[in-house]
């Protein structure tokens, strides 16, 4: 049986020595983690998720067994309105005064296609923990032709209801359903070009 060729494609990318790369650090300035929620019917909001830490690893032998870990600050929303930014820190909300951060920790990935996979993990927020999956699409992973480090760039979607985790002011005026997409690079740090030319 023929594997896909996404998993061909990262043995390939991971086996060899001169692509042997296994922790990622985000790419903070091409990184992007948005959610989506419906306004009153009018409109679906949209905001950023813009602080946060964390990073993700591939398995050199079992891409499957790849993990992300990631810490969002959610004092870090930015909105269209600052006044909007700022009431979502309160306690109808995100309650950032009793828990500024919320944090994903992957559980599992299951390869779907030929460049895609589903990652499920447990999501923390407001001290609750819930399992969300998200839709990972692999786009590419390269040398970075300005910087020379091995980057990997992957897009994922996700939906989530913030009242499995005791968010549900104005539900349903304000959709319970969260839609989440996520746009990112990662880098490794230990890893450039010409290392790899010289090892090669």
């Amino acid at each position: 049986m023929r594997l896909p060729r996404f998993l061909s494609a990262a043995a390939l990318l991971f086996a060899s020595p001169a692509f042997a790369l296994d922790h990622y650090e985000f790419d903070k300035a091409h990184t992007n983690i948005v959610f989506h929620i419906n306004h009153l019917g009018f409109s679906e909001m949209v905001g950023l998720m813009t602080s946060y830490d964390g990073s993700f690893q591939f398995d050199p032998k079992t891409p499957d067994q790849s993990k992300i870990d990631v810490t969002i600050h959610p004092k870090g929303i930015k909105t269209s309105s600052d006044k909007l930014d700022q009431e979502l820190q309160g306690e109808k909300w995100f309650n950032t005064a009793k828990f500024p951060d919320m944090h994903f920790v992957s559980t599992g990935i299951a390869i779907t296609g030929e460049h895609t996979g589903d990652v499920t993990g447990d999501l923390t927020m407001l001290g609750v923990t819930k399992p969300v999956t998200l839709h990972v699409q692999f786009n590419k992973g390269d040398y970075h032709p300005m910087t020379g480090q091995f980057m990997a760039g992957f897009s994922a979607t996700g939906t989530l209801k913030r009242s499995d985790f005791g968010m549900t002011s104005f539900i349903p005026m304000v959709g319970d359903e969260v839609q989440i997409e996520i746009q990112t690079e990662g880098q490794d740090m230990d890893r450039k070009k010409e290392d790899a030319i010289k090892h090669g």
